[in-house]
């Protein structure tokens, strides 16, 4: 293939492509506030790095234009917030599955937004149900759970000309179950002012970059087993 991405190919290349075995893999994020420091893009660009990353060590799959809008309901009544909510993420993710499997044998769902994780999952299992191959990765760390030191460093490795440090400071810095009651019944508004769940004070690039290569390195463990199993 002269690309990895589905969308710079013609369809007789994709069809050459499924052809021959190669998985679809669909980068799902969201639109959701990150803080005052943060751009709202964040969990939609770790998705699309940890794809761009796969094409770099795997050769047999297509990364498809990312899924920009998810379940992000918690993060309500901060500007610029865009959720279409669980049932339609759900939906969304079933049918663009089933969309998929009519040209390509194998699908992997690559989602970093934990909003997203119960829709993921759903439409996983109903795709696998009707038959279908479908893997799905959860991009996962410890620390911070938003817009943290974690976080902070992902973006600063991606783009760090839209990290507005000046304006980072920490939120509420209680560990997540702690905070779940008050999330679950008030959203992150309820609990942080500024959207942060955690402090992103001592973020840097060089973190980033080594969360960065150990989510590819699972992503990738995981795509080649899927493309292996023929």
């Amino acid at each position: 293939m002269r690309s990895g991405y589905l969308a710079d190919l013609t369809w007789p290349e994709v069809q050459a492509a499924a052809s021959a075995g190669v998985a679809l893999v669909i980068p799902v994020g969201s639109t959701e506030q990150h803080g005052p420091h943060l751009p709202l893009s964040t969990d939609t660009d770790v998705a699309v790095a940890l794809c761009a990353g796969l094409v770099a060590r795997v050769t047999d799959v297509l990364v498809a234009p990312a899924v920009a809008y998810g379940s992000s309901g918690e993060h309500a009544g901060f500007a610029g917030t865009l959720s279409i909510g669980q049932e339609a993420t759900e939906l969304l993710l079933l049918e663009l599955g089933r969309s998929a499997f009519d040209t390509f044998q194998r699908v992997v769902f690559v989602s970093a937004h934990g909003g997203n994780a119960g829709p993921v999952s759903r439409a996983a299992a109903r795709l696998r149900a009707e038959g279908r191959r479908v893997e799905v990765f959860a991009a996962h760390w410890d620390g911070d759970p938003h817009a943290g030191r974690t976080e902070t460093s992902l973006q600063l490795a991606l783009a760090p000309r839209r990290v507005l440090l000046a304006n980072a400071a920490a939120g509420d810095v209680r560990p997540l179950p702690e905070l779940l009651p008050e999330l679950i019944s008030g959203g992150v508004r309820a609990v942080s002012p500024n959207g942060v769940l955690g402090d992103p004070s001592g973020a840097s690039a060089a973190e980033g970059d080594e969360l960065l290569d150990v989510l590819v390195g699972r992503l990738a463990t995981l795509v080649s087993a899927c493309v292996a199993a023929r």
